[in-house]
């Protein structure tokens, strides 16, 4: 009998992209932190793209997600989606198995003990009749994680459902799990009404997400003109509008000389139409402003190591993995002034209001030209220590641990 059931149904719903999402990357490390602590006795399981939920054998699952992590080391990230022809042999490997009948589950009491079900994405959680029947099915106890509440306290920042959809998710948790994981301690306070609400004793863990290693820089000449990285999915709640506005204010009032160049890296998202006008029809951005929709890990960490500094004016975060992805790297971060901004880079970075327009200003002109602030980070980021994804891990293992004491 397993002990531990992962649940990667986000992956497999992923099989036609080639380039990852900051969610996909954490079921990915998921996958291989518990594996690594628990070998052949954890277990992996989906809701498979068909609607059907079962296990998946350990060699299809590692296999495939062996597939994933070449692609995301090695493709471009301009390539579009694979047809479902060209991966329909995969969606036929990944067809879930009906999980075994356990003796536990008809004699109760037979000192077996009871496996823990453990689920990173919000994949299916809208459907709490679905999760139900899944731990019923597995005689499972529940630990899941929440990324962020952000939906719901910032509802102008998510697709008009996204809201009542994310509120669905939360009540599923609430009403199913045992444990939560909380990326941030600023996530596990949104959630606290959720527990309050529920009645229910559910143990919740805070656990800083790891930092993965980057490639080595590809052996590229100097850039030409100093330049910044903004790094995350386009959409309102990253504030790239802000960003924008700023280098057309340089283009306006600054020697095409003297303006560093902003690399904006991620796909498209949502309500976007005043931040993707100016990208494609702003004429006095073209020098100067680059956008890449994604791009393969070692193009990522090309780009990432050459940069000036990491700039990320987001309004709201759940966690904010590219703080820590830049400063791991030794590559100075201008941030908002949020608290999970605060979590992830202490006392390195340099925080500002998301809408202190010369604040950034003041800011990015200082470390374009490597001045006094950017040397001052430069000598803080000596002291920053990056969260790892081994006592991410062990955090994790603990309250799976917690959970099977209980009868």
């Amino acid at each position: 009998m397993n002990s531990v059931i992962l649940d990667i149904s986000r992956l497999i719903s992923r099989v036609r992209h080639a380039t990852p999402s900051g969610v996909d990357r954490v079921e990915m490390a998921y996958a291989r932190g518990l594996l690594g602590i628990y070998g052949d006795d954890l277990a992996f399981a989906a809701v498979h793209p068909t609607g059907r939920y079962g296990r998946i054998g350990n060699e299809a699952a590692l296999a495939y997600l062996a597939e994933l992590e070449r692609r995301w080391s090695q493709e471009s990230g301009g390539r579009s989606q694979r047809s479902i022809m060209q991966v329909l042999p995969w969606m036929m490997r990944l067809l879930p198995r009906t999980p075994p009948r356990l003796l536990a589950r008809t004699l109760p009491g037979t000192g077996v003990q009871r496996p823990v079900y453990v689920q990173v994405s919000p994949h299916h959680l809208t459907d709490r009749h679905k999760v139900s029947g899944i731990l019923r099915t597995e005689n499972a106890r529940f630990v899941c994680m929440i990324h962020d509440l952000i939906p719901i306290e910032y509802p102008e920042y998510a697709r008009p459902t996204g809201a009542a959809l994310h509120r669905r998710r939360m009540d599923t948790v609430a009403a199913c799990a045992d444990a939560v994981i909380v990326n941030s301690a600023a996530t596990g306070r949104s959630f606290q009404p959720w527990i309050a609400s529920s009645g229910r004793s559910i143990a919740t863990h805070v656990a800083l997400l790891g930092t993965e290693p980057l490639p080595p820089a590809a052996d590229t000449p100097p850039p030409a003109r100093p330049y910044f990285v903004c790094l995350g999915t386009i959409e309102p709640r990253k504030n790239h509008l802000a960003l924008l506005n700023l280098w057309r204010t340089f283009a306006e009032t600054l020697p095409a000389a003297q303006i560093p160049r902003l690399v904006v890296i991620g796909r498209r998202g949502w309500e976007n139409e005043q931040v993707l006008d100016m990208l494609d029809r702003c004429p006095a951005l073209q020098p100067h402003v680059e956008e890449l929709s994604g791009c393969p890990d070692w193009q990522l960490a090309t780009l990432l190591r050459g940069a000036n500094a990491l700039l990320m004016p987001s309004f709201a975060e759940g966690f904010g993995m590219p703080v820590a992805e830049a400063l791991s790297v030794g590559v100075p971060v201008i941030c908002s002034d949020i608290p999970a901004h605060h979590e992830v880079g202490n006392a390195a970075p340099d925080y500002v209001d998301p809408l202190d327009g010369p604040g950034w200003k003041a800011l990015i002109l200082d470390y374009a030209g490597k001045g006094p602030r950017w040397s001052a980070q430069m000598a803080r980021l000596a002291r920053w220590q990056a969260p790892t994804w081994q006592d991410h891990m062990a955090i994790v293992a603990a309250a799976i641990q917690d959970l099977q004491r209980r009868a």
